[in-house]
């Protein structure tokens, strides 16, 4: 059966997240934004040689190859999985136990990765991504340009933070540091993290 690309529903609502990040920019950027890769990605699936397969699949397997399936396909799975990543009254230093021990292990504590995860996202030029990938069995930062995710480079993602213009603009203009603060500090869903950190784990 043909895989086919569908637009989540946010979990939470559109003014959910205020005064963090406004109803105005989730209103572009999932629903008109995320839902356009989702339209051209089931276009650029149909007769890709893909369509049987599995959403990482589909990602993995155009990666370099169908470069224009790929971009949208990828950004379908980025999307669902940034905006799966926020959560109201999120972030801080408070975080399940697997998770905890995890950036310990990792970064030596968490105000060394909160410091890293945010330069990353700072020194990704461009249009991109930081992540929170688990790779080897170990924690650590990654930044991607454009629409890659940690699957093309042999890492699981666990939490990431959407560092392209139209993620933020709206609300904090040219200020992409003060929107990776605010991420980590009073978004990200931890416990979304630690659920993927267990599945990969």
């Amino acid at each position: 059966m043909a895989f086919e690309f569908t637009l989540p529903d946010l979990p939470y609502a559109h003014d959910a997240l205020q005064p963090h990040m406004s109803a105005e920019t989730l209103e572009y950027h999932h629903d008109k934004h995320h839902a356009a890769y989702v339209t051209n990605a089931n276009k650029l699936l149909a007769g890709s040689g893909l369509e049987d397969k599995d959403e990482i699949t589909i990602i993995k397997e155009s990666f370099g190859a169908n470069p224009g399936l790929f971009n949208n396909a990828a950004q379908v799975f980025n999307h669902t999985f940034f905006f799966n990543g926020l959560t109201p009254d999120g972030g801080g230093a408070k975080m399940p136990g697997n998770l905890e021990a995890a950036i310990n292990d990792a970064f030596g504590g968490f105000d060394k990765f909160r410091e890293e995860f945010i330069n990353a996202g700072i020194t990704q030029f461009g249009s991109g991504w930081a992540w929170l990938a688990l790779k080897d069995g170990k924690l650590q930062i990654m930044k991607t340009p454009n629409a890659e995710n940690p699957y093309v480079h042999g890492a699981t993602p666990i939490i990431a933070c959407d560092v392209w213009e139209h993620a933020y603009y709206i609300d904090y203009r040219n200020l992409r540091p003060k929107f990776l603060e605010v991420f980590v500090d009073h978004l990200a869903n931890w416990e979304f993290a630690a659920a993927n950190l267990e599945a990969g784990g």
